[in-house]
């Protein structure tokens, strides 16, 4: 893999790679092997930071491979349910009527339940690009179709992407849901 496409596998295995060359070098006194090591594993921690480098946009994430996706539309449907019905409960709330309080509630659980249906659809639908473009790449560079490679590579970093914005998003509500 290029520097320009890092892999969460791959920064697995070099930290493993380094792990071991760094414990070898301990073991047999070689200061030289242990620095060599150990850089291997800052460079795998980099290689997992980068992998995993996205920007969450309005609708969209954009990744550090260039690719940028669009949010499912349940995504953003469900995140505008929510946002409507708590302003429906506050005012439910603040005027005293029970039943805009109950329809707010109703509302903002219907979007919440709308926009995990959208990370899913995200996570499923990137995970299934990432698997195929990685396997497309794998059969093209072996049939020597550079063309079709890159474009397989495409997909599998679209995908990554996708996936990515969805954990992003799930780790968002996780933490904010910790905080309550």
């Amino acid at each position: 893999m290029s520097d320009n496409n890092t892999s969460t596998l791959k920064s697995y295995v070099d930290s493993a790679t380094g792990a071991i060359q760094n414990a070898v070098g301990s073991v047999l006194g070689s200061s030289g092997d242990q620095a060599e090591g150990q850089a291997k594993q800052k460079k795998a921690d980099a290689e997992y930071d980068a992998s995993h480098a996205t920007v969450k946009l309005p609708g969209a994430t954009a990744s550090s491979s260039g690719a940028i996706t669009k949010d499912d539309s349940d995504r953003t449907a469900g995140s505008w349910n929510q946002t409507v019905g708590s302003a429906k409960e506050l005012a439910g709330g603040l005027v005293g009527s029970e039943n805009l309080k109950q329809a707010g509630r109703k509302q903002n659980l219907e979007g919440r339940e709308q926009e995990a249906r959208g990370q899913l659809n995200d996570f499923a639908s990137g995970a299934a690009d990432r698997v195929t473009g990685t396997v497309g790449s794998a059969v093209a560079g072996v049939m020597g179709d550079s063309a079709k490679q890159a474009e397989y590579q495409k997909q599998h970093d679209t995908g990554k992407t996708q996936q990515r914005g969805a954990e992003h998003d799930v780790q968002k509500q996780a933490e904010a849901g910790a905080q309550k």
